[in-house]
């Protein structure tokens, strides 16, 4: 992928994360008066003003000083943190989860919200010391946990996962899960397992998923995911003609030529065919899938 505005989110305006700053607590301090906090909810939504937008209070109004929020890091000179809605007294009943934020917030702010929901997740599921169920202290503003029973470290997890438009030249192959909406088709996705390279992970996939193998595949661009904490690492690859049949993950899979593909484009994403019509939907715009899709297509009908 070139330089230039990312095809898709999470990706543009992020922050200066400012390493530097983490072990030093008074730095920290003196920021937070002016610094912008994002608030979040148990269910990861942010919290927003009457018009949708971000809400997101200044230290000074928020009182005390950084505690147990997470350092973000900066955007110039403006400090950022994230920290649970539930331990401050600010009260608000508008909340945005982050898929629709993405499509209304300006790029800078659904990007910072991503970070925010895939920290404070990560906060929330590792409250104890997986070797020894010990309670965590977390320190250097929020990226460390510290057992206080045995000393162990924990730092931030993020789940690594492969995402591939498969190509038989003429035709890309697309699956659908069960549970999502009539003739909504995406490309194929996995997590890597431990001791796997990338390139092993898109063969075995595809393989599981569709019964398709892969003769060769390589690296375009990447997008964190925080649903809740995954990077996904997009690909291309090329397969031979096999008659698709899917595994236990997928309901559909199948092969779909340029022209399908263009319709299902030009389509509103929202909007599946109905019964009457035909046709497919594909992923939301603010996904890599989409691009991965649209990528295929400029390379087929150039």
């Amino acid at each position: 992928m070139t330089g230039g505005a990312s095809p898709f989110a999470f990706v543009d305006g992020a922050l200066d994360r400012a390493d530097h700053l983490r072990d030093d607590a008074d730095a920290l301090t003196r920021l937070w008066p002016s610094a912008r906090i994002v608030l979040l909810d148990v269910e990861g939504r942010a919290l927003a003003d009457a018009s949708g937008a971000l809400r997101a209070p200044t230290g000074a109004e928020l009182g005390g000083g950084p505690g147990t929020a997470i350092f973000l890091g900066l955007q110039g000179d403006q400090a950022w943190f994230a920290q649970s809605a539930e331990t401050t007294s600010l009260v608000s009943d508008v909340r945005i989860d982050l898929r629709s934020a993405a499509a209304r917030w300006p790029a800078f702010e659904s990007t910072l919200f991503a970070q925010a929901r895939a920290m404070l997740h990560w906060h929330a599921r590792h409250r104890f010391c997986g070797a020894c169920g010990g309670e965590m202290a977390f320190v250097r503003g929020g990226w460390l946990g510290r057992c206080a029973q045995c000393g162990s470290e924990h730092y931030p997890r993020t789940d690594q996962a492969i995402i591939v438009a498969v190509s038989d030249g003429a035709r890309l192959l697309l699956g659908r899960q069960r549970s999502w909406p009539a003739r909504r088709w995406s490309v194929i996705a996995g997590f890597v397992e431990p001791g796997e390279s990338l390139e092993q992970t898109v063969v075995r996939e595809v393989f599981e998923e569709t019964g398709v193998r892969v003769r060769s595949s390589r690296y375009v661009a990447s997008q964190p995911w925080a649903f809740p904490g995954s990077l996904m690492l997009g690909f291309h690859a090329e397969a031979g003609p096999d008659a698709p049949t899917a595994g236990d993950e997928l309901e559909d899979v199948r092969w779909f030529d340029a022209d399908t593909i263009r319709a299902g484009l030009a389509r509103d994403w929202t909007a599946p065919p109905g019964d009457d019509e035909q046709g497919i939907a594909l992923s939301a715009p603010l996904s890599i899938a989409r691009w991965l899709i649209e990528t295929w297509l400029a390379t087929v009908t150039r």
